[in-house]
This record gives C-alpha cells, sequence and structure tokens, in this order.
C-alpha cells in the first residue's frame, strides 16, 4: 500500500491562533513511498486582521501584497482536501497544526487528528538525533549539506522543498535494510547480487625515506620517555617471538 505523505509549512500574521492570529501562506509537497511526485499545493490568504511586524520581517509578506487574495473560509477546502488522509511532516510540528486546526475550527471542518494519518515532527526528531544542537532548518540544511542559497526569507513553499531533504537526509538507510531475499533458493552471495566483484586491496610498502623519518621519530620518543618507548618494547618483543 502507497504510503501517502505531505510535507508542509505555514506562514501566520503571529504566533498564537489563541490570540486571532491567523495563516496568510500554506504549502505543501507530496510524498508517495518517500519520493517527491512533483504535485504541491501553495496559497495565500487574506487575514482580515493586520501582520505583526515581527513576523513580517521573518516571511516578508504584507497586507499590501494579499489585499487580492482569498479568504480561508473560501478556499480552506482545496487545503483540507490535498491533506486528507495523508500523514504530515512539519518542522516545529505544534506550531503548524494548532493554526490549521483554528483555521478548521472556523469553518467547521474536522480537526488535522481526524483528517490526517498521523504528524511526524522533524523538529523533535532533529533533537533527538542531535541533542544539544540547534536544530532549525537552517542549522539542519547546514549538517545536511544541503544547498539553502535560494533562501533568503521564510517562504512557505522554499521551506517544504528544504524539509523534504532534511528529512530524507535524517531517515536515510530505514527503506534499504529490509533486502528482497527469498530464503527457500538457498545460500545468497551477497556480493554477487550487488552486482560488484570485491577487489584485492592494494598494499604499499613503506620506502627507506620512510622508514627512515620513524626511526628518527622512535629516537625523540625514547628522549622523552627516558628509555625505551613502547613502539620499540613492541618490536623487540616480536623480534624474540
Amino acid at each position: 500500500m502507497a504510503n501517502r505523505s505531505i510535507i508542509l509549512d505555514t506562514e501566520t500574521t503571529g504566533l498564537e491562533p489563541s490570540q486571532g492570529h491567523r495563516i496568510i501562506e500554506f504549502a505543501g509537497l507530496e510524498m508517495i513511498n518517500r519520493k517527491l511526485t512533483g504535485r504541491h499545493l501553495h496559497l495565500y490568504f487574506h487575514p482580515d486582521r493586520a501582520i505583526d511586524p515581527d513576523a513580517e520581517r521573518v516571511h516578508g509578506i504584507s497586507l499590501d501584497f494579499l489585499a487580492d487574495k482569498p479568504r480561508f473560509a473560501s478556499a480552506g477546502h482545496e487545503l483540507i482536501e490535498f491533506i486528507r488522509g495523508a500523514e504530515l511532516i512539519i518542522h516545529n510540528a505544534p506550531f503548524d497544526v494548532g493554526f490549521l486546526n483554528a483555521e478548521f475550527e472556523r469553518i467547521g471542518a474536522e480537526p488535522v487528528a481526524r483528517l490526517c494519518d498521523g504528524v511526524i515532527d522533524t523538529l523533535a526528531m532533529a533533537r533527538d538525533q542531535f541533542p544539544g544542537k540547534r536544530n532549525n532548518l537552517d542549522a539542519l540544511c547546514d549538517r545536511f549539506d544541503i544547498d539553502r542559497s535560494n533562501r533568503t526569507l521564510h517562504g512557505a513553499l522554499i521551506d517544504c522543498e528544504l524539509l523534504a531533504e532534511v528529512y530524507l537526509s535524517m531517515t536515510r538507510g530505514q527503506e534499504s535494510l529490509a533486502m528482497d531475499i527469498d530464503l527457500d533458493d538457498g545460500p545468497v552471495d551477497l556480493q554477487q547480487s550487488a552486482g560488484f566483484e570485491r577487489k584485492p586491496l592494494t598494499v604499499l610498502a613503506a620506502s627507506d625515506a620512510d622508514l627512515d623519518a620513524h626511526q628518527h621519530y622512535l629516537d625523540d620518543l625514547d628522549k622523552a620517555v627516558k628509555g625505551t618507548c613502547l613502539w620499540r618494547s613492541l618490536e623487540s618483543e616480536e623480534g624474540v617471538a
């Protein structure tokens, strides 16, 4: 059965839905069986309220820009149908889910817990994997060598694209642990099944110059310990053996 996930992000007028703050941007990317399908949804909403200056400095979305955008009441159902039945992947999920639930309640829709097949919080995952370190999206992109040069402001769509790469990097290898092997066929040659032949290791012998430098290094160690260093003691024991 296909595993459908939606990687999503929102931008808002402020930090607290309980204070009447609203969603002004939504973006979601569809992923099936850990592969992005190319299907996405990107919406802007007019919030019918002012945008906090601190929030606008973060995402760069002004009320003037939203002047001709639809209200959530008229366009929110498209969002609901897009995420319905999917597993949601969100960075700092309680924030976005709180805002989504507040918007859904306003239009009489079911909450996320009933609409969707669970929520994965990548921030919680990152804190488990990298305790004590910075785990915001920028820091995780740097940690996994993900290019974020196109990200100058926090936009929902670009954040979803970056989060998709971060999530796959954090969970990479999980799907490759299971191998399709029929044990009834007898012993499996894993080297042959992988499609390669192991080549003999190349052994490089030390040159005369390398050996001479090594002896000088041991002489310095002898002087440092005022006797015979451990390396030479081991060499002597091997010679006796």
